[in-house]
């Protein structure tokens, strides 16, 4: 039978294309067939097999002995196969690993190089805590071998025994450091060595210290890049430990970041001498400034490499790091930054944004806002099938889908495409990411930044159109976290920001105002808001705010009015209608605050109106589910109510010259209620120092009767009145108000031309009034008949003026003033053809520069929080610990000294610790062992006989009796007189005494004392032994 080889597995694949699935399927079929035969060959072949179908995610775990078997294997190519297999296989836990141990002790003392490399490729994949410390044995004198290679897989495995079980590293180090230490070592043995101590060094950097010679001489001989790199980063986590390094590594840093040629080499430099505190400790010297600005210029030849995405990624992160200490030489760069912004790969445009806020000043801030904002123009929005969830890879997984062995390969690279000059779309989170870094630049330590303010609420105003379509949700605003409050949404940032502006800076109050009106008013929110969504809804609360609190700045308080008493306001989420019910009543005191103008019948008819509508508006929102909307919306509602009375009943002036004062309510009742005091900020720590009232007691109830007054509601609803005026305010919608004309709303607006006499005029006005009024006017006629600015309304203008008596003598009486042409005049059109300097076009006037005052925080007493905002907008990032790119964790390295003596080994507060941890978990160990026993115990004293009762039977204990032993009457030598032996407990077992004459004499002669009572029959007699002379003084039973 032919079986088929790994070379025909794949052609079968290339061959079933549309049905690799069933071919895969049935070849491992014909895998688990010959796997199991005895021809050893064919075993390793279908392994490799097996071993290629596992790389696409097909389970080979359950030939785990079989791979053990071709691992034994005495030929070499099929142990090549069998650890092939083991690596890519097994795992730490795999059962059948324990049975490989003595196969890897094996190979490893094996004679030949080759048979000996297997084992310790194998050994770092599948290495358990049990396994390290059996294996430590055979690896260590590996270390002198006389091949390099060996000795440098030896290094590197060692390594990973000691991730696995860390005790390992302690014997193995002296070996270690002497490989390092010996010039005439092998360099791969030594660049191991080198990544070994690299890999360890970040942890306990101290133990590693006294090595720096030596790899200060390994770094300036050059030769190796790759340990050079290692070396450059070990070295910049020893400079905080030894800071003469920083010195003494200036020299040769510079003399590679000039010459060298390898661009990962060049990074590392700059990396090692950011990360390695070498340019600030260098800070302020020759050296130092020579370095940054050397740092800087390489990092901008990075960026304008055309090609390579991934230099470009990690020079704007070496520029990230040294903004913090030399922000100046990073902003001489920011043409290239900038350029960044509008690259196609989303994370190199994100790199750079998160650069830019660290090289903002007061001269750049426009012009890299003006960047953004035109990004955000220009891109377009990115579709739902551009997201990287969608990716058809990301769901179905790995196929293989091999081409034919008859196509050309050459035809599957496809050509370079031509740049595209359309923007690449934008993600909904990176717009939301760059307004948040807009707002975090202008806002940064209080506007520390900002020269005009006008300009910054036009960048508000214009953020607003470019949220996002789709309201994403996060925590945003963080610059303003020192208050306490994050906004949901960026749309909510931007409001935020808008009012705090108007709060802080006086002088642009009035420009807030207007901002806020144009984002507030229906006719020109689709002109600022995000088109066909609600993106830019979270703007509307503050701006609802800055109307209301300063509606005497707004240029349009009518058409306000209108917009927030539309019916599509109720609609809106219920923060944002809390703002819009507290705006109502403030502009619409702006409106009917005036004491000045008269109240006439259409001052009284246009009033009347305006409160008409807000309380149309007001009614359905007494019954709204939030409760904060329902109260304002019922104090309000009454509020308007009062004001409709009072403006209905107050009585209006008649003709021009008949004055009426309006109604006290709205002139002065109602704008007292919002003009008590100014909105200022207040500091973060302000609130918490308010001293608490003496008078004031939190933990006494107000009602020590609510439980009961809340138990008795459901029956005290039975019998309740329903004339009950609770009842009725909140569950009974409110009438509407009852005017007193019945005229529809239209007609009120344009009231008809006739005399409009006011409901309480009497008709038969009073005579003496009347001449007394006429008499007046001809007084004031007669006392004004000279004055050239008198406008009389009853006769013709100016017929009495001196001005008109000098017109009609010298033009006569047909002077017709209309007649006179109007002519446009020019005054210099005599000296323009003559000058030609006049006819270039004038130059733009510059604007002046304006100094703004920006309000500081209030606060209470000596407040040592700083009242500037925080400038990091970032999320807090939860600490977390740095992790190994192994797969296994180094963490338990971090407790391991190898630097500390033999003698102090085990006395250092880690090990202290550690045993103590240790004796804890025995001490808890044998308490459950214990607890175990005696529950195993008593299930075994539950246990009943047949013949015993369930309730058990009383057993009574027998006292055991002291029987006492008399011993014979042999007297002792030297004892003339003999003596007795006090009677002695039984014991268990015989006792074997020696005579004098050295042999061993057993017991004999038992006799039982007559004194002691009769023996049962069950029990053992008590003996008597006969003791020699050496003995006679001894007792025993």
């Amino acid at each position: 039978m032919f079986e088929k080889d790994i070379y025909q597995l794949i052609r079968g694949l290339r061959a079933h294309k549309g049905t690799e699935r069933e071919y895969i399927q049935e070849s491992l079929k014909e895998c688990r067939k010959e796997i199991k035969g005895q021809d050893m060959d064919q075993k390793a072949t279908a392994l490799l097999k097996l071993v290629y179908l596992e790389m696409f995610g097909h389970d080979m775990s359950w030939a785990s002995f079989n791979v053990l078997e071709v691992m034994s294997s005495p030929k070499y190519l099929q142990k090549r196969v069998g650890y092939l297999a083991a690596v890519q296989s097994f795992r730490p836990d795999t059962e059948v690993l324990m049975l490989a141990e003595n196969l890897l002790k094996k190979d490893l003392n094996s004679p030949d190089k080759a048979t000996m490399a297997l084992p310790m490729t194998t050994i770092p994949h599948v290495i358990n805590p049990s396994m390290a410390n059996s294996l430590l044995t055979d690896l260590l004198p590996r270390l002198s071998h006389s091949n390099a290679a060996i000795r440098k897989k030896t290094v590197v495995t060692l390594y990973r025994l000691a991730l696995v079980y860390p005790e390992t590293l302690r014997p193995a180090w002296p070996k270690i450091k002497e490989r390092l230490l010996d010039d005439s070592e092998d360099p791969s043995v030594t660049a191991a060595i080198v990544n070994v101590i690299c890999e360890l060094g970040w942890r306990r950097p101290q133990d590693f210290l006294p090595l720096a010679p030596r790899l200060f001489e390994l770094l300036t001989a050059g030769g190796n890049n790759w340990m050079a790199i290692k070396i450059i980063k070990l070295f910049s986590t020893l400079t905080s430990l030894e800071p003469r390094l920083v010195k003494k590594l200036l020299p040769p840093l510079t003399s590679i970041i000039m010459t060298t040629p390898a661009m990962s080499l060049l990074y590392e430099c700059i990396n090692g001498i950011i990360q390695g505190g070498i340019m600030e400790a260098a800070e302020g010297t020759t050296e130092g400034d020579e370095i940054a600005r050397l740092c800087v210029n390489k990092l901008r030849a990075m960026l304008v490499v055309e090609g390579d995405p991934n230099l470009r990624y990690v020079a704007l992160l070496a520029f990230a790091k040294i903004t913090s200490s030399h922000a100046d030489l990073v902003s001489q760069h920011q043409d290239v930054i900038l350029e960044c912004i509008d690259d196609a790969d989303i994370s190199i445009r994100t790199r750079a944004l998160d650069l830019i806020i660290g090289m903002v000043s007061a001269n750049n801030l426009q012009i890299v806002v003006e960047r953004l904002l035109k990004q955000l123009r220009s891109a377009g929005i990115a579709s739902v099938a551009d997201a990287p969830s969608n990716d058809r890879g990301m769901h179905d997984g790995i196929l293989p889908m091999a081409d034919d062995e008859e196509d050309d390969p050459r035809t599957t690279i496809r050509p370079k495409e031509p740049k595209s000059t359309q923007a690449p779309p934008l993600p909904d989170d990176y717009r939301s990411s760059v307004i948040e870094k807009v707002l975090s630049m202008c806002s940064k330590d209080t506007y520390v930044n900002m020269n005009d303010f006008e300009w910054y609420i036009g960048v508000l105003v214009e953020l607003v159109k470019q949220c996002p379509a789709s309201s994403t949700k996060g925590h945003f605003g963080s610059h303003h976290s020192a208050t306490g409050k994050e906004q949901t949404s960026i749309a909510e940032a931007i409001g935020t920001e808008l009012l705090n502006v108007a709060v802080r800076v006086k002088a642009v109050r009035p420009d807030a105002a207007a901002a806020a009106q144009s984002l507030l008013m229906l006719d020109t929110r689709e002109q600022l808001f995000p088109a066909a969504s609600s993106g830019g809804n979270g703007v509307l609360a503050s701006v609802a705010t800055i109307v209301g609190e300063y509606a005497d700045m707004l240029p349009d308080p009518e058409g306000v009015l209108t917009s927030l008493l539309h019916s599509s306001s109720s609609q809106l989420p219920a923060s944002v209608l809390i703002s819009y019910l507290q705006a109502i009543p403030k502009v619409f005191a702006q409106l009917t605050n005036s004491q000045r103008a008269a109240w006439t019948s259409s001052r009284q008819s246009t009033t009347v109106l305006l409160v008409a509508r807000i309380v149309h508006f007001l009614e359905p929102l007494t019954l709204h589910p939030n409760l904060e909307v329902q109260e304002r919306a019922v104090e309000y509602l009454d509020l308007m109510r009062l004001a409709s009375e009072a403006a209905s009943s107050q009585r209006t002036g008649t003709g021009d010259d008949r004055y009426a004062e309006p109604p006290l309510l709205l002139t002065q009742a109602i704008p007292s209620l919002f003009s008590g005091m100014e909105l200022n900020p207040v500091a973060p720590a302000a609130l918490r120092k308010v001293p608490k009232s003496e008078d004031l007691d939190l933990e006494t109830p107000i009602n020590s009767n609510l439980n009961m007054l809340l138990a008795g509601v459901n029956y005290d609803s039975e019998y309740m009145d329903e004339e009950d005026e609770v009842y009725r305010l909140y569950h009974e919608r409110p009438s509407a108000v009852a005017t007193a004309y019945e005229r529809p709303a239209a007609d009120m607006l344009e009231p008809p031309q006739a005399s409009r006499s006011s409901p309480y005029q009497d008709a038969e006005a009073d005579e003496v009034h009347q001449r007394a009024t006429d008499r007046k006017k001809a007084e004031r006629r007669e006392r004004y008949r000279d004055d050239p600015y008198y406008i009389d309304s009853e006769h013709r203008s100016g017929t009495s003026t001196p001005m008109h008596n000098i017109l009609r003598s010298s033009n006569g009486e047909e002077l017709d003033v209309d007649a006179i042409p109007v002519m446009e005049l020019q005054l210099d059109s005599r000296d323009v053809a003559s000058d030609p300097e006049r006819t270039k076009p004038a130059k733009a006037i510059r604007k002046p520069k304006r100094h703004f005052e920006i309000a500081g925080d209030e606060t209470l007493g000596n407040d040592d929080t700083p009242t500037s905002l925080p400038t990091n907008l970032a999320k807090p990032s939860i600490s977390r610990e740095k992790k190994s790119l192994l797969e296994v964790d180094s963490s338990g390295l971090s407790a391991l000294s190898l630097a500390e003596s033999t003698s102090d080994r085990g006395n250092t507060p880690l090990d202290i610790e550690r045993r103590q941890a240790e004796e804890e978990e025995m001490a808890k160990a044998m308490k459950e062992v214990e607890r175990l026993r005696l529950e195993m115990q008593r299930t075994q004293e539950r246990i009943q006989s047949r013949d015993v009762p369930d309730e058990g039977t009383v057993v009574k204990r027998k006292k055991k009796k002291k029987a006492r032993v008399e011993m014979l009457n042999d007297p002792p030598a030297g004892d003339a007189d003999g003596g007795e032996a006090t009677a002695v407990r039984k014991k268990k077992k015989k006792k074997k005494r020696r005579g004098s004459d050295g042999e061993v004499q057993e017991d004999q002669n038992e006799q039982v004392d007559e004194a002691v009572a009769p023996v049962k029959a069950k029990r053992k007699k008590k003996r008597q032994v006969t003791f020699d002379e050496d003995t006679a003084g001894e007792q025993t039973v």
